[in-house]
């Protein structure tokens, strides 16, 4: 049996939570991890949905992805409402027989095992490259440089370029550059007070 696809999505209904996957070829499974509901996305046309499956899975799992359905449960049966969506309001679900159930929760368990095992891969892989790349005082400098903006008044970041160095002139004041004094310092003198 194929893996699920996903994505995933808790739905509730009533006091409890029910996971719901989509798979390749237009089906649409919710389970509760004792029981199972299925779905074909091409049964659509009987709930008057003039859209064609691929286009109803599409917007299912955009509905799924904004929290924009709602299961409803009935004896043997349930049925999967798009909230926003008028022109296919509803995909009906069939409780699968006992063994196809824990088939397809056998699949379900093993598929997420999978896709966690490949993600816990990737990020290990990504901190083995990130720390094999950067001495440890670069690691933090880097890390730290991602979150402080750079204080070089030699490079403005939003206009992407470099701005020339600013050079002190003699007699410039510091306070408010561009002003020169007009006569040359002497010092302080201490004698007419």
């Amino acid at each position: 049996m194929a893996e699920p696809a996903g994505p995933f999505h808790v739905l509730r209904a009533g006091p409890g939570r029910f996971l719901c996957y989509c798979r390749p070829g237009g089906a649409v499974y919710v389970t509760d991890a004792m029981e199972v509901w299925a779905g074909d996305l091409g049964g659509c046309p009987a709930f008057g949905c003039p859209c064609p499956p691929e286009e109803h899975g599409a917007m299912l799992r955009a509905a799924l992805g904004r929290g924009a359905a709602e299961l409803s449960l009935g004896p043997r049966s349930a049925t999967l409402r798009m909230l926003e969506e008028p022109r296919c309001p509803a995909v009906a679900l069939a409780q699968l027989p006992a063994a196809e159930a824990r088939s397809q929760l056998q699949a379900l368990v093993f598929g997420m095992a999978g896709c966690i095992e490949t993600l816990e891969r990737r990020l290990e892989a990504a901190v083995e490259t990130l720390a094999s790349s950067c001495s440890p005082q670069k690691n933090t400098a880097q890390s730290q440089q991602l979150f402080l903006p750079d204080p070089s008044p030699r490079k403005n970041r939003a206009a992407g370029s470099a701005l020339p160095a600013k050079r002190k002139v003699p007699g410039e004041s510091l306070i408010n550059p561009g002003f020169k004094s007009k006569k040359a310092s002497s010092g302080v003198n201490f004698e007419d007070s």
